[in-house]
């Protein structure tokens, strides 16, 4: 139970990130657009790919 809350917490940590850093950098070229729907996206895939790079591994396939 203890690795979900881990996977979890990385999961929404990774897409957070993904808007803080998009977010930031439309700031430097001077213009004030906010949270697009590209920038929406792209923070839910780097969610997914965390999500399932810090998936279980299966030992009982072995």
């Amino acid at each position: 139970m203890r690795e979900r809350g881990i996977r979890t917490f990385l999961t929404v940590l990774a897409g957070l990130a993904v808007i803080y850093f998009g977010v930031t950098g439309h700031r430097s070229t001077g213009k004030d657009g906010g949270i697009s729907g590209g920038l929406v996206l792209l923070a839910l895939l780097a969610s997914a790919l965390v999500w399932y790079v810090t998936r279980p591994k299966d030992s009982a396939a072995k």
